[in-house]
């Protein structure tokens, strides 16, 4: 299964149970899947849920000591394994953390975010905002859900060319880019070290970076050449060495593409008019 699967099955469920409220109600998902959720006090800070099956039907259990946006995105990363169908890998590694996150877990991230910001009660208020971490941190707020999950969702659908880029211990984890910089070829390269000369490898290194600055498109954009000037926002956890970072052009819009190099013949002839008489080009040039 890929992302482009798991976000179609969100949005079919999303669909079915039709939220109309912000914050949407995830008791409405679990009750389409006919599943029972429980809340739990007795369970550790780093267990923040689990379900199973019995008899036919299916069990959410969630910590009860958890923050609601977290209750909340534990309850539809569960979902997305029982519609899904994804065994849990939830022992490998600590909640919160990217590094070396089993694929599946990843979509079903990508799901829950899906059910928790849907695309159509969230993309209008995305695209009527700046794009700033301000604007990502308010929707988070407003919907009762992560900056992290609010962020890659606001990247997925906002109108203009912009990303968000997840980083931990120094490494760029997970990108979500907009359909205009997919469109455009406008690539995150996964797994690298962040970027030298990016605001981020600064902000992890202890330099206070307020606000959105100006670097070149090709710090951060793989065999990128078509130029450009890209704001970079910043926000750096220390207590779990993660990276949140948004991108987006300068102008709102990106360069062109640079037109191919005319042939040499063509620059040689130059464009001449259409009289009905072929033109060859001098033997020295002839093939």
């Amino acid at each position: 299964m890929d992302e482009f699967a798991a976000v179609v099955k969100a949005r079919e469920l999303a669909r079915r149970a039709n939220p109309t409220e912000i914050p949407v109600r995830v008791e409405a998902y679990v009750e389409d899947q006919k599943a029972v959720l429980r809340l739990q006090s007795d369970m550790g800070p780093d267990e923040p849920g689990w379900s199973f099956s019995d008899g036919g039907k299916h069990f959410i259990c969630v910590n009860a000591n958890d923050r609601p946006e977290r209750q909340r995105f534990t309850i539809c990363h569960e979902l997305a394994h029982i519609v899904l169908g994804l065994k849990s890998e939830h022992n490998a590694l600590p909640w919160w953390s990217y590094s070396k996150r089993p694929p599946d877990e990843i979509l079903c991230d990508v799901f829950a975010a899906e059910l928790l910001l849907p695309y159509r009660l969230f993309k209008p208020l995305a695209d009527d905002a700046a794009i700033e971490m301000e604007s990502v941190e308010k929707l988070a707020a407003q919907f009762l859900a992560s900056v992290t999950a609010t962020g890659s969702r606001f990247a997925a659908v906002h109108a203009e060319p912009c990303a968000f880029v997840l980083s931990e211990q120094g490494k760029v984890r997970y990108a979500s880019r907009s359909n205009s910089m997919k469109d455009g070829y406008a690539w995150i390269t996964p797994r690298i070290d962040l970027p030298y000369g990016s605001v981020s490898e600064r902000a992890r290194a202890g330099e206070t970076c307020d606000g959105p600055e100006k670097v070149d498109a090709d710090v951060w954009l793989a065999d990128w050449e078509r130029g450009g000037v890209l704001l970079e926002e910043v926000r750096h956890f220390p207590q779990w060495d993660q990276t949140l970072t948004l991108l987006s052009f300068e102008n709102g819009e990106m360069p062109p593409e640079k037109r191919e190099e005319v042939r040499e013949d063509e620059e040689e002839l130059g464009l001449q008019e259409l009289d009905g008489n072929l033109r060859w080009p001098g033997k020295k040039r002839r093939r």
